[in-house]
């Protein structure tokens, strides 16, 4: 009797190993999956990445290209217009930027002294007149007279 509820015992264990088996098998299959699923995605992200950088690149020489035919158009025009309308063509942007430092200037030179008038400090009005706004804007005027155009120079725009 023993012996029988012992083969018995061995017969249900053999019975339930394969489906053990493949439960374990298909538990790797899930795993693998998951696995090639995630790798899938990070491929797709860096093909999105590098769809971006090309499509920048492309714009970025589109850009250059419209830059090129306008700096084309502009010596073609300067160099029928004659010498004296060129040369006035050619200080535009810095008469401007000159008369906006200008003016500029004269604001806080003018808020400076009536500040003084009313009584204040000159070293506090100094201190207090000098904010990010005004760091701002300096740097933006040198950052473009003296950073951006030795750069577009070196990269040849």
């Amino acid at each position: 009797m023993l012996e029988t509820l012992f083969g018995g015992v061995l017969g249900g264990l053999f019975r339930l190993a394969p489906e053990v088996l493949k439960w374990l098998d298909r538990k790797g299959e899930r795993q693998h999956e998951l696995f090639m699923l995630q790798a899938e995605m990070e491929f797709a992200k860096v093909r999105g990445e590098i769809a971006m950088k090309q499509t920048e690149a492309v714009m970025t020489t589109a850009e250059l290209s419209a830059m090129s035919e306008a700096y084309k158009e502009q010596a073609a025009t300067a160099t029928q217009a004659g010498r004296f309308v060129s040369a006035l063509s050619a200080l535009v942007r810095p008469l401007v930027t000159y008369a906006f430092v200008g003016t500029y200037f004269a604001v806080k030179a003018a808020a400076y002294v009536l500040a003084l008038h009313q009584g204040g400090e000159w070293k506090t009005l100094l201190v207090s007149m000098w904010n990010q706004d005004d760091m701002a804007m300096l740097m933006l005027i040198l950052t473009f007279w003296f950073v951006g155009r030795v750069y577009e120079k070196q990269r040849g725009a």
